[in-house]
């Protein structure tokens, strides 16, 4: 065999290695992409929770540099569970699905499970906790159920494009409904006295409340629930999924996740006694 043909099959032979060197780190990689999410946070020691600003989910304190809410709060009773570290792992909304797809971090909680995130993430079946649409009134208007709203003379203020945005133009053929583009413009209306009451679910009506300092929260019969729940990754392994499940249902069912919530409403500056609870079983009581 000439030489020219030795180096010719010498170099075939290290182009085979290198590809197969190649093809087993892409396998390598796509087993870790696939492998469990719980097996990866107990290897790891920690549980990194998707952290997007906004009360009473995600709150971090300037003062200490901490995070606190409802879901931070459900993070750290999860990592306690499992015996890991709580991380806090700022995100956005918006971006959070990428985020979570892109294993940036394990959990989100407090996502809603809409069709579309449905799509690309997983979401447990068990529900984390339950709040209602109502009505943040002003002084002197009486709404025991939306009926009693439904009148030419009230001004009801919604943020354009929400849900109770539509669920109110269906509901309430008669009220006045007046939309603006975020909850900030909807409390300015509210304080100027351009709108008698704003509609929101119950948890943010009652951080406006905080915040303007008048009014009441008032949950209207017959009352519209909805539940949220807790994003994860979409693994094949559907084992940290099901636990998240079985986590925040225990966490709903022995109170824990209320605890949470007025533990939050108390650092705030706000009466829990004044708020309607995550707990719809207490809602007939508040």
């Amino acid at each position: 065999m000439t030489d020219t043909k030795m180096e010719r099959r010498k170099a075939l032979g290290a182009i085979m290695l290198t590809g197969a060197g190649a093809s087993l780190l892409a396998t390598a990689a796509q087993a870790q992409q696939s492998a469990d999410t719980l097996q990866q946070v107990r290897n790891r020691g920690e549980l990194r929770i998707g952290t997007p600003p906004g009360e009473p989910w995600f709150y971090k304190d300037q003062r200490s540099d901490e995070w606190k809410g409802i879901g931070w709060g459900a993070g750290v009773a999860l990592a306690k569970e499992l015996g890991v570290k709580p991380v806090a792992v700022e995100t956005t909304w918006g971006t959070a699905v990428a985020g979570l797809q892109a294993g940036q971090f394990d959990v989100l909680f407090a996502m809603d499970a809409t069709p579309q995130r449905a799509l690309a993430i997983d979401f447990p079946v068990q529900p984390m906790f339950y709040y209602a649409l109502g009505i943040l009134a002003r002084d002197g208007l009486a709404a025991k159920t939306w009926t009693d709203l439904d009148k030419p003379d009230v001004r009801i203020g919604v943020v354009l494009g929400t849900s109770p945005d539509r669920d109110l133009s269906v509901r309430l053929a008669n009220a006045k409904i007046e939309r603006f583009p975020n909850i900030d413009e909807v409390g300015a209306a509210y304080m100027s006295g351009r709108v008698d009451a704003v509609s929101l679910f119950h948890p943010a009506l009652v951080m406006l409340r905080s915040r303007v300092k008048r009014g009441t929260v008032l949950l209207p019969e017959p009352i519209k629930a909805a539940s949220t729940s807790a994003g994860v990754r979409r693994d094949v392994d559907k084992s940290w999924r099901d636990w998240v499940g079985v986590a925040i249902n225990s966490l709903y069912e022995t109170g824990q996740i209320q605890k949470i919530y007025e533990e939050f409403l108390t650092f705030r500056g706000i009466d829990p006694k004044q708020a309607p609870a995550l707990l719809r079983e207490q809602w007939a009581r508040t």
